[in-house]
Protein backbone atom coordinates (compact mmCIF):
# COMPACT_ATOMS: atom_id res chain seq x y z
CA UNK A 1 0.00 0.00 0.00
CA UNK A 2 1.25 3.28 -1.08
CA UNK A 3 0.64 5.98 1.48
CA UNK A 4 -1.23 9.06 0.16
CA UNK A 5 -1.49 12.34 1.83
CA UNK A 6 -4.67 12.98 0.49
CA UNK A 7 -7.05 10.16 1.87
CA UNK A 8 -10.77 9.39 1.11
CA UNK A 9 -11.67 11.05 4.15
CA UNK A 10 -10.45 14.16 3.03
CA UNK A 11 -12.66 13.56 0.05
CA UNK A 12 -15.20 12.73 2.65
CA UNK A 13 -14.87 16.08 4.58
CA UNK A 14 -14.18 18.37 1.65
CA UNK A 15 -10.70 19.16 3.49
CA UNK A 16 -7.23 19.50 1.85
CA UNK A 17 -4.93 18.26 4.20
CA UNK A 18 -6.00 15.17 6.27
CA UNK A 19 -5.46 17.02 9.39
CA UNK A 20 -8.45 18.16 12.24
CA UNK A 21 -8.64 20.14 14.98
CA UNK A 22 -9.85 18.80 18.40
CA UNK A 23 -12.67 20.61 19.88
CA UNK A 24 -11.35 21.77 23.17
CA UNK A 25 -14.20 22.66 25.39
CA UNK A 26 -13.67 26.29 27.72
CA UNK A 27 -11.72 28.59 25.83
CA UNK A 28 -8.99 27.16 23.93
CA UNK A 29 -10.89 27.14 20.50
CA UNK A 30 -11.66 30.39 19.25
CA UNK A 31 -13.54 31.35 16.04
CA UNK A 32 -10.32 32.58 14.67
CA UNK A 33 -8.61 29.51 15.40
CA UNK A 34 -11.71 27.24 13.96
CA UNK A 35 -11.97 29.40 10.47
CA UNK A 36 -8.02 29.55 10.66
CA UNK A 37 -7.66 25.61 10.54
CA UNK A 38 -10.21 24.72 7.92
CA UNK A 39 -8.76 28.15 5.56
CA UNK A 40 -5.65 26.41 6.09
CA UNK A 41 -7.59 23.22 4.50
CA UNK A 42 -7.93 21.10 7.41
CA UNK A 43 -11.06 20.74 9.60
CA UNK A 44 -11.48 22.96 12.40
CA UNK A 45 -13.82 22.34 15.44
CA UNK A 46 -15.79 24.35 17.55
CA UNK A 47 -15.31 23.12 21.40
CA UNK A 48 -18.88 24.17 21.91
CA UNK A 49 -19.47 21.22 25.25
CA UNK A 50 -19.90 24.50 28.03
CA UNK A 51 -21.52 26.94 25.58
CA UNK A 52 -25.13 28.34 25.91
CA UNK A 53 -27.36 27.11 22.68
CA UNK A 54 -27.15 30.76 21.56
CA UNK A 55 -23.67 31.71 22.58
CA UNK A 56 -22.92 27.99 20.11
CA UNK A 57 -25.47 30.02 17.27
CA UNK A 58 -23.02 33.42 17.14
CA UNK A 59 -19.86 31.24 16.86
CA UNK A 60 -20.89 29.67 14.02
CA UNK A 61 -22.00 32.47 12.21
CA UNK A 62 -19.17 34.20 13.21
CA UNK A 63 -16.73 31.08 12.03
CA UNK A 64 -18.70 31.54 8.26
CA UNK A 65 -17.78 34.80 8.16
CA UNK A 66 -14.30 34.36 8.08
CA UNK A 67 -14.48 31.18 6.21
CA UNK A 68 -16.77 29.07 3.43
CA UNK A 69 -14.90 25.68 4.30
CA UNK A 70 -16.00 23.13 6.41
CA UNK A 71 -15.81 23.14 10.15
CA UNK A 72 -16.98 21.10 12.85
CA UNK A 73 -18.45 21.97 16.15
CA UNK A 74 -18.25 19.19 19.08
CA UNK A 75 -20.58 18.66 22.55
CA UNK A 76 -20.12 15.82 24.99
CA UNK A 77 -23.31 13.98 24.25
CA UNK A 78 -24.56 13.47 27.86
CA UNK A 79 -27.39 15.32 29.96
CA UNK A 80 -25.84 16.95 32.53
CA UNK A 81 -27.48 15.44 35.79
CA UNK A 82 -25.99 16.89 39.24
CA UNK A 83 -25.32 15.38 42.03
CA UNK A 84 -24.13 16.99 44.76
CA UNK A 85 -25.22 14.77 47.95
CA UNK A 86 -21.60 14.46 49.16
CA UNK A 87 -20.64 18.31 48.61
CA UNK A 88 -19.50 19.24 52.38
CA UNK A 89 -16.69 16.71 52.35
CA UNK A 90 -15.23 18.05 48.89
CA UNK A 91 -15.72 21.37 49.52
CA UNK A 92 -13.88 20.36 53.13
CA UNK A 93 -10.72 18.94 50.85
CA UNK A 94 -11.05 22.24 48.60
CA UNK A 95 -10.36 24.59 51.96
CA UNK A 96 -6.74 25.20 51.11
CA UNK A 97 -7.28 25.85 48.11
CA UNK A 98 -10.18 28.36 48.79
CA UNK A 99 -8.10 29.88 51.75
CA UNK A 100 -4.62 30.18 48.98
CA UNK A 101 -6.83 31.84 46.62
CA UNK A 102 -8.74 34.35 48.82
CA UNK A 103 -12.14 33.31 47.82
CA UNK A 104 -15.41 31.83 49.59
CA UNK A 105 -16.77 28.05 49.10
CA UNK A 106 -19.88 28.24 46.98
CA UNK A 107 -22.65 28.90 49.47
CA UNK A 108 -25.64 28.85 47.31
CA UNK A 109 -27.05 26.15 45.75
CA UNK A 110 -25.07 25.00 42.61
CA UNK A 111 -26.48 23.86 39.40
CA UNK A 112 -24.95 22.65 36.13
CA UNK A 113 -26.72 24.27 32.66
CA UNK A 114 -27.87 21.30 31.11
CA UNK A 115 -28.37 22.23 27.51
CA UNK A 116 -27.50 19.58 25.30
CA UNK A 117 -31.12 19.17 23.72
CA UNK A 118 -30.96 22.94 22.67
CA UNK A 119 -27.02 22.58 21.54
CA UNK A 120 -28.16 19.72 19.14
CA UNK A 121 -31.29 21.88 17.81
CA UNK A 122 -28.78 24.58 16.68
CA UNK A 123 -26.54 22.57 14.90
CA UNK A 124 -29.19 21.00 12.88
CA UNK A 125 -30.80 24.60 12.72
CA UNK A 126 -27.45 25.93 11.54
CA UNK A 127 -26.69 22.95 9.03
CA UNK A 128 -23.37 22.74 11.08
CA UNK A 129 -21.13 20.45 8.01
CA UNK A 130 -19.78 18.11 10.61
CA UNK A 131 -20.75 17.58 14.35
CA UNK A 132 -19.24 15.30 16.33
CA UNK A 133 -19.45 14.16 19.87
CA UNK A 134 -17.15 12.98 22.65
CA UNK A 135 -18.27 10.64 25.89
CA UNK A 136 -20.89 8.90 24.18
CA UNK A 137 -22.78 8.77 20.84
CA UNK A 138 -25.27 11.39 19.77
CA UNK A 139 -29.01 10.11 20.36
CA UNK A 140 -30.33 8.08 16.82
CA UNK A 141 -32.66 10.59 16.17
CA UNK A 142 -30.26 13.06 15.94
CA UNK A 143 -28.17 10.80 13.46
CA UNK A 144 -30.69 10.14 11.93
CA UNK A 145 -31.95 13.66 11.10
CA UNK A 146 -27.98 15.25 10.79
CA UNK A 147 -27.94 12.78 7.85
CA UNK A 148 -31.07 13.86 6.60
CA UNK A 149 -29.88 16.94 6.20
CA UNK A 150 -26.52 16.37 4.37
CA UNK A 151 -24.46 16.86 7.75
CA UNK A 152 -21.54 14.46 8.87
CA UNK A 153 -21.39 13.00 12.46
CA UNK A 154 -18.08 11.53 14.10
CA UNK A 155 -17.77 10.01 17.79
CA UNK A 156 -15.07 9.93 19.53
CA UNK A 157 -14.03 6.28 21.01
CA UNK A 158 -11.33 4.79 23.26
CA UNK A 159 -11.82 1.47 22.90
CA UNK A 160 -12.79 -1.12 20.08
CA UNK A 161 -15.92 -2.31 21.26
CA UNK A 162 -16.90 1.85 21.54
CA UNK A 163 -15.53 1.96 17.70
CA UNK A 164 -18.21 -0.61 16.86
CA UNK A 165 -20.36 0.57 18.58
CA UNK A 166 -20.47 4.11 16.51
CA UNK A 167 -20.08 2.70 13.36
CA UNK A 168 -23.50 0.72 14.19
CA UNK A 169 -25.44 4.08 15.06
CA UNK A 170 -24.37 5.76 11.83
CA UNK A 171 -21.37 7.53 12.51
CA UNK A 172 -19.53 8.49 9.25
CA UNK A 173 -16.20 8.60 10.61
CA UNK A 174 -14.52 7.69 14.00
CA UNK A 175 -11.82 9.11 15.90
CA UNK A 176 -10.14 6.65 18.16
CA UNK A 177 -8.45 8.70 21.09
CA UNK A 178 -5.47 7.05 22.24
CA UNK A 179 -4.49 7.92 26.30
CA UNK A 180 -1.41 10.12 25.32
CA UNK A 181 -4.16 12.20 24.44
CA UNK A 182 -5.44 15.99 26.64
CA UNK A 183 -8.72 16.84 27.93
CA UNK A 184 -11.05 14.59 28.87
CA UNK A 185 -11.35 10.90 28.03
CA UNK A 186 -13.42 10.04 25.65
CA UNK A 187 -14.44 6.97 27.48
CA UNK A 188 -18.19 6.05 27.47
CA UNK A 189 -18.56 4.51 30.60
CA UNK A 190 -16.48 5.11 33.44
CA UNK A 191 -17.54 2.92 36.04
CA UNK A 192 -15.89 0.21 34.16
CA UNK A 193 -12.64 2.47 33.66
CA UNK A 194 -12.61 5.29 36.16
CA UNK A 195 -9.36 6.47 34.79
CA UNK A 196 -10.71 6.00 31.79
CA UNK A 197 -9.66 3.17 28.97
CA UNK A 198 -5.97 3.31 29.20
CA UNK A 199 -4.98 2.00 25.67
CA UNK A 200 -2.07 4.27 23.67
CA UNK A 201 -2.96 5.99 20.91
CA UNK A 202 -0.84 3.29 18.27
CA UNK A 203 -2.36 0.21 20.04
CA UNK A 204 -5.89 1.37 19.55
CA UNK A 205 -5.46 2.89 15.82
CA UNK A 206 -4.93 -0.86 13.81
CA UNK A 207 -7.40 -2.84 16.05
CA UNK A 208 -10.03 -0.05 15.70
CA UNK A 209 -9.12 0.04 11.95
CA UNK A 210 -9.81 -3.59 11.79
CA UNK A 211 -12.89 -3.30 13.32
CA UNK A 212 -14.76 -0.69 11.78
CA UNK A 213 -16.24 0.09 7.46
CA UNK A 214 -16.07 3.50 8.40
CA UNK A 215 -12.97 5.97 8.13
CA UNK A 216 -10.48 6.22 11.43
CA UNK A 217 -8.90 9.17 12.94
CA UNK A 218 -5.85 9.10 15.18
CA UNK A 219 -5.82 11.41 18.37
CA UNK A 220 -3.61 11.40 21.09
CA UNK A 221 -0.05 12.51 21.28
CA UNK A 222 0.57 13.51 17.41
CA UNK A 223 2.31 16.70 16.71
CA UNK A 224 4.07 17.01 13.83
CA UNK A 225 4.28 15.11 10.30
CA UNK A 226 5.97 12.10 12.00
CA UNK A 227 3.05 11.20 13.57
CA UNK A 228 0.57 11.81 10.68
CA UNK A 229 2.24 9.37 8.46
CA UNK A 230 2.66 6.79 11.68
CA UNK A 231 -1.11 7.28 11.68
CA UNK A 232 -1.42 6.94 8.21
CA UNK A 233 0.29 3.79 7.87
CA UNK A 234 -1.39 1.99 10.50
CA UNK A 235 -4.72 2.40 8.61
CA UNK A 236 -5.92 6.01 9.88
CA UNK A 237 -7.25 8.31 7.45
CA UNK A 238 -6.51 11.15 9.30
CA UNK A 239 -5.33 12.64 12.46
CA UNK A 240 -6.70 15.28 15.06
CA UNK A 241 -4.45 17.62 17.02
CA UNK A 242 -5.38 18.99 20.34
CA UNK A 243 -2.60 19.92 22.08
CA UNK A 244 -0.66 21.04 19.07
CA UNK A 245 -2.50 24.06 18.63
CA UNK A 246 -2.75 25.59 22.27
CA UNK A 247 0.19 27.15 21.48
CA UNK A 248 -0.79 29.05 17.91
CA UNK A 249 -1.54 32.61 17.98
CA UNK A 250 -5.19 31.93 17.28
CA UNK A 251 -5.09 30.00 21.00
CA UNK A 252 -7.82 31.27 23.36
CA UNK A 253 -5.78 29.34 26.34
CA UNK A 254 -4.41 31.37 28.72
CA UNK A 255 -0.72 33.01 28.18
CA UNK A 256 0.31 31.54 31.92
CA UNK A 257 -1.58 28.06 30.23
CA UNK A 258 0.83 28.61 27.45
CA UNK A 259 4.22 28.99 29.36
CA UNK A 260 3.56 26.15 31.37
CA UNK A 261 3.30 23.67 28.11
CA UNK A 262 6.34 25.34 26.93
CA UNK A 263 8.16 24.62 29.83
CA UNK A 264 7.06 21.16 30.40
CA UNK A 265 7.93 17.46 29.34
CA UNK A 266 6.58 13.88 28.18
CA UNK A 267 6.30 13.26 32.11
CA UNK A 268 4.37 16.69 33.18
CA UNK A 269 0.42 15.57 32.28
CA UNK A 270 -1.28 13.23 34.60
CA UNK A 271 -5.27 12.04 34.22
CA UNK A 272 -6.84 13.30 36.99
CA UNK A 273 -10.46 13.27 37.80
CA UNK A 274 -10.16 16.40 40.30
CA UNK A 275 -11.13 19.22 38.37
CA UNK A 276 -14.41 17.48 36.53
CA UNK A 277 -15.08 14.56 38.10
CA UNK A 278 -14.34 12.64 34.91
CA UNK A 279 -10.93 11.66 33.76
CA UNK A 280 -8.83 14.43 32.08
CA UNK A 281 -5.45 14.48 31.15
CA UNK A 282 -3.33 17.44 32.04
CA UNK A 283 -0.58 19.19 33.05
CA UNK A 284 0.27 17.74 37.45
CA UNK A 285 -0.07 20.83 39.35
CA UNK A 286 -0.84 22.03 43.02
CA UNK A 287 -4.32 22.09 42.64
CA UNK A 288 -4.23 18.33 41.30
CA UNK A 289 -1.77 17.42 44.16
CA UNK A 290 -4.11 18.64 47.03
CA UNK A 291 -6.87 17.23 45.81
CA UNK A 292 -5.98 14.42 45.20
CA UNK A 293 -3.36 13.90 48.76
CA UNK A 294 -6.61 14.37 50.18
CA UNK A 295 -7.89 10.69 49.62
CA UNK A 296 -11.33 12.09 48.81
CA UNK A 297 -13.49 10.98 45.69
CA UNK A 298 -14.63 14.30 44.03
CA UNK A 299 -18.32 14.73 42.83
CA UNK A 300 -19.16 12.93 39.88
CA UNK A 301 -19.03 14.83 36.73
CA UNK A 302 -20.26 17.73 35.82
CA UNK A 303 -21.15 18.48 39.56
CA UNK A 304 -17.12 18.47 40.06
CA UNK A 305 -16.54 20.96 37.04
CA UNK A 306 -19.58 23.22 38.65
CA UNK A 307 -17.95 22.98 42.05
CA UNK A 308 -14.54 24.01 41.04
CA UNK A 309 -15.48 26.75 38.42
CA UNK A 310 -15.21 29.52 40.87
CA UNK A 311 -11.62 28.34 41.55
CA UNK A 312 -10.19 28.12 38.21
CA UNK A 313 -12.01 31.41 37.61
CA UNK A 314 -9.66 33.41 40.66
CA UNK A 315 -6.75 31.49 39.45
CA UNK A 316 -6.84 32.87 36.27
CA UNK A 317 -7.72 35.98 37.72
CA UNK A 318 -4.97 35.88 40.27
CA UNK A 319 -2.43 34.75 37.67
CA UNK A 320 -1.95 31.57 39.10
CA UNK A 321 -1.50 28.66 37.01
CA UNK A 322 -1.16 26.11 39.99
CA UNK A 323 -4.75 26.48 40.28
CA UNK A 324 -5.69 26.22 36.57
CA UNK A 325 -6.94 23.01 34.67
CA UNK A 326 -4.44 22.92 31.83
CA UNK A 327 -5.34 20.04 29.91
CA UNK A 328 -2.52 18.70 27.63
CA UNK A 329 -1.17 15.25 25.88
CA UNK A 330 1.89 13.68 26.15
CA UNK A 331 3.88 15.53 23.13
CA UNK A 332 4.13 18.95 24.93
CA UNK A 333 8.06 18.48 23.76
CA UNK A 334 7.42 18.93 20.40
CA UNK A 335 5.30 22.51 20.32
CA UNK A 336 6.52 25.92 19.14
CA UNK A 337 5.80 28.96 20.12
CA UNK A 338 4.67 32.06 18.01
CA UNK A 339 3.58 30.02 15.31
CA UNK A 340 0.07 30.69 13.62
CA UNK A 341 -2.62 27.78 12.25
CA UNK A 342 -1.40 28.13 8.84
CA UNK A 343 2.34 27.94 10.03
CA UNK A 344 1.80 25.26 12.23
CA UNK A 345 -0.13 23.08 9.25
CA UNK A 346 2.21 24.19 6.49
CA UNK A 347 4.95 22.59 8.64
CA UNK A 348 2.76 19.29 9.37
CA UNK A 349 2.13 18.79 6.03
CA UNK A 350 5.85 19.97 4.33
CA UNK A 351 7.28 17.62 7.03
CA UNK A 352 4.88 14.35 5.90
CA UNK A 353 4.92 14.92 2.36
CA UNK A 354 9.22 14.74 3.11
CA UNK A 355 8.91 11.52 4.73
CA UNK A 356 6.48 10.23 1.80
CA UNK A 357 9.78 11.76 -0.51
Amino acid sequence: MKLQLHTPLCNLLGITYPIIQAGMAGGPTTVQMVASVSEAGGLGTLGAAYMAPEEIRQAIRSIRQLTQKPFAVNLFALEMKDDFSRITEVQTALRPVYNELDIKSPSQTLQTPNHLTGQIEVLLEEKVPVISSALGIFPDEVIQEAHKQGMLVSTMVTTVEEAIQAAEKGSDFIVAQGSDAGGHRSTFDTTRHPLGANIGTFSLIPQVVDHVPVPVVAAGGIMDGRGLIAALALGAQGVQMGTRFLTAIESGAHPLYQEALLNSSEESTTITTAFTGRPARGLRNAFVEQFEATGIEPLPFPSQHTLTSEIRKAATQQKKPQYMSMWAGQGTRLLKQGQSVQEMIQEIVKEAEDILG
